[in-house]
């Protein structure tokens, strides 16, 4: 159940950063909303995993996976750069959430 509402949160906040962007500095209504309530139901899930998992390692999970879905949403459909250095980043991100877990998230 943990995981399930980790996943949730951390989707959540991937939705409400990309809606941010589209936000243009909260002056768009709608993206500016998403970003709001996004947020909101990140956190309020981020808060029901604590009940069931450490706190070091729901918030490195969820900021880790979060980070790292962002910045590849940003390079496959913002136009963002995706050169060697950034895809390195990306990956040592999943890399170091997945030692997390190996060295007893559980």
């Amino acid at each position: 159940m943990g995981y399930g509402l980790l996943a949730a949160a951390i989707a959540a906040e991937v939705a409400g950063t990309t809606a941010m962007k589209y936000s243009e500095g909260f002056t768009r209504l709608w993206p500016s909303l998403i970003t709001v309530v996004g947020y909101l139901l990140a956190f309020s899930l981020l808060a029901q995993t604590l009940k069931t998992m450490s706190m070091g390692t729901a918030y490195a999970i969820w900021a880790g996976i979060g980070t790292a879905a962002v910045a590849v949403i940003g390079i496959l459909f913002m136009g963002e750069s995706g050169n060697l250095v950034k895809v390195a980043g990306v990956v040592l991100v999943i890399a170091g959430v997945v030692v997390l877990n190996l060295g007893g998230a559980h």
